[in-house]
């Protein structure tokens, strides 16, 4: 049997896609193989990214808090807020005591 007998055969055969059908068929294959990278990589590289946040380091001198501490980097900001963020990059404990001498990191304002 030829092809000529089979009248959707023929079409099928003979069909061209056109500029558009080619657009769509091109972006269809970019976004599939972007979504593939985005799936394999993408948990990867989010869990291995750290923000972080600009920091200068101070030392503590005698007679110091950090509420002074604070109060000096920014003035404007409510020094709890500041304090917080001091005790984070620090890793302080035992409710955020200092020492004299002791260097601290502290954001940059």
């Amino acid at each position: 049997m030829s092809v000529a007998a089979q009248p959707g055969l023929a079409a099928a055969v003979s069909m061209r896609l056109t500029r558009r059908g080619r657009l769509v068929v091109f972006m269809t294959v970019l976004v599939a193989a972007l979504l593939a990278c985005a799936l394999l990589a993408g948990p990867a590289l989010s869990i291995g990214s750290v923000h972080r946040t600009p920091t200068r380091t101070v030392v503590v001198q005698p007679g110091q808090t950090l509420w002074d501490i604070a109060t000096r980097i920014d003035p404007k900001a409510d020094p709890r807020d500041v304090i917080d963020q001091i005790v984070q990059l620090n890793s302080l404990t035992d409710g955020g005591t200092i020492r004299v001498g002791q260097p601290l990191a502290i954001p940059l304002r």
